[in-house]
């Protein structure tokens, strides 16, 4: 169990964050065009998930608006922007943001991502929704990059996530 804060309020995750050297979950979840997209299906690539509560709220759309910039310059690597959002919604998030470098993908049907990675919510006003992260994976699925975000307001450590992959 993981203790983070939504404005100053402790809550508390399902669990842990995958730790730095350690093999990451496989996941399964869902595209804005209700497709499953697996772990398993990025042969070859690192994998950045960045991971947050809903494109609903204004640092969780930054999110994925700096990832998708950030994704352009980017070889050998997808990006997948995990909520539990329902598809639908991303999809109309990303038409109207011209979302076009990462991949928006929802939990939605797959509870066991939340716990398997240990950022689902439990308790506090968010309780349910994913804690705000980003987990960056070798081509082996090895964490080679972890950051659970303290306080759920605050953006993530993009310069970190990228430096690892430019390495």
């Amino acid at each position: 169990m993981e203790t983070i804060y939504f404005k100053g309020t402790p809550c508390h995750t399902y669990g842990n964050i995958p730790a730095v050297g350690t093999k990451a979950p496989c996941f399964n979840l869902v595209t804005k065009d209700l497709t499953d997209i697996r772990c398993n299906d990025f042969p070859g690539k690192r994998i950045v998930l960045n991971i947050f509560p809903s494109l609903d709220t204004p640092v969780c759309a930054a999110s994925v608006r700096r990832f998708n910039q950030e994704a352009a310059g980017l070889t050998d690597t997808a990006v997948v922007c995990v909520s539990m959002d329902l598809p639908f919604a991303q999809g109309r998030f990303c038409s109207a943001e011209g979302i076009e470098n990462v991949i928006v993908a929802s939990a939605f049907r797959s509870p066991t991502f939340s716990q398997q990675f240990g950022l689902q919510i439990v308790d506090g006003p968010l309780a349910g929704l994913l804690a705000r992260a980003v987990i960056v994976l070798d081509e082996n699925h090895k964490v080679i990059f972890s950051d659970l975000v303290e306080e759920i307001t605050n953006e993530p450590d993009y310069e970190g996530a990228i430096s690892v992959l430019k390495k």
